[in-house]
């Protein structure tokens, strides 16, 4: 069963000013907690999922959950990680890109528990005097002096004046919505931190911060759609089961800790391949359901693995203690050990579908061998 303690820490970065706080708040009454996401494309990408698991677990937990769709915010257009501004996007725009989002956030969120708002309905409606209460709160030092800014300045790129408002936009959806708590990435801490000062100094109330871990894509950086690297939620069952089976080894473990409920410990049993079939099997799953998942699966093991395996594998008995190194070269499969290093640097060696990286790694019986693109050995 679901834990506040559970909530608190699995998929989390930071808490702000400090969890025990926030559990003592959360343990005692209702709060009011949200998310915002900016409608700057028509697709969710798998990153999206570890703040909307968060905010439905709040849902779960029986607390207030609200997804705010910035439909105001986005057109001054949110400068984190940015070197350069975005690019203006028209009502039109905004209009299109939002049309599935209900559908694709339904695959990780319960809609009947969780509440989704526009804050288009109260920033569009602010007048000149309300903006500059609103900036009244905030120096203009301190905005400022934010990191990406101060790298455009140092660089001799520009800084508009509305990428400075955005920051005062996405505070004031906390004093809107009168929240207790607001959940992002750990690239929105600089916006969400605003929106805490907000609510103290126009409010005078305590507004939590909660940040979530980012994932890298499929090339093994930050995912994002500007990239090419993302895994969608509308891609088909197929394709994101393939593209997990794709991803870098290292990439792994924050999937698995940040994307699915699986337990940690069960990970340092598996094999780097079979972590990431069940991984893969376990997020379908969950954007569709098992009967889904298992297709997936199927597809994958019929078309990639089975069809990449000859049938004429050569099999060898590998004693205890028998390196990948020794394999190959005691039989004569690679000429010398020289050459197994440089065959590893070039990540031309796989074992069970992982990339080699150690020359001394030890083989086991029932191990899948692959050298270059046309060698395979089993162990036995």
């Amino acid at each position: 069963m679901l834990s506040l303690d559970q909530v608190l820490i699995r998929g989390v970065d930071k808490i702000y000013p400090d969890k025990a706080a926030l559990e003592k708040l959360a343990g005692s009454r209702k709060i009011r907690v949200y998310l915002g996401v900016d409608p700057t494309g028509t697709r969710l990408h798998l990153g999206h999922t570890i703040p909307l698991r968060k905010l439905n677990e709040f849902a779960q937990l029986g607390h207030e959950a609200i997804l705010l769709i910035g439909t105001g915010t986005v057109l001054a257009g949110d400068p984190s990680q940015r070197a350069k501004a975005r690019e203006k996007i028209t009502q039109k725009e905004i209009d299109e890109n939002i049309k599935t989002w209900t559908g694709q956030a339904g695959k990780v969120i319960d809609l009947s528990k969780v509440e989704i708002k526009q804050n288009g309905e109260w920033l569009l409606k602010l007048r000149l005097s309300d903006i500059i209460e609103i900036a009244s709160h905030i120096s203009a030092t301190q905005l400022f002096k934010r990191d990406m800014f101060q790298r455009r300045i140092d660089a001799g790129d520009i800084v508009y004046y509305h990428e400075t408002l955005y920051p005062l936009l996405q505070g004031y959806d906390s004093v809107a919505l009168d929240v207790d708590l607001e959940i992002g990435g750990t690239d929105q801490t600089f916006n969400m931190l605003i929106g805490r000062e907000l609510m103290k100094k126009m409010k005078n109330k305590e507004k939590f911060v909660l940040t979530t871990p980012l994932i890298n894509g499929t090339d093994g950086k930050p995912m994002s759609k500007s990239s090419g690297n993302c895994i969608w939620l509308d891609d088909s069952p197929n394709d994101i089961y393939g593209k997990i089976l794709s991803l870098p080894d290292s990439e792994i473990e924050p999937y698995w800790t940040n994307l699915t409920d699986l337990k940690s410990d069960e990970l340092k049993n598996l094999k780097p391949l079979d972590a990431k079939k069940k991984l893969a099997f376990e997020v379908v799953k969950q954007l569709n359901d098992e009967k889904t998942a298992q297709g997936a699966q199927e597809a994958f093991e019929n078309t990639f693995q089975k069809r990449e395996t000859p049938q004429d594998v050569r099999e060898i008995k590998v004693p205890d203690g028998t390196t990948i190194t020794d394999l190959l070269t005691s039989n004569e499969i690679i000429a010398s050990s020289t050459q197994v290093k440089n065959l590893i640097r070039e990540k031309a060696i796989e074992i069970d579908g992982s990339i080699a990286d150690n020359p001394k790694e030890q083989v086991k019986p029932g191990q899948l061998i692959k050298v270059g693109k046309k060698t395979f050995i089993k162990t036995t």
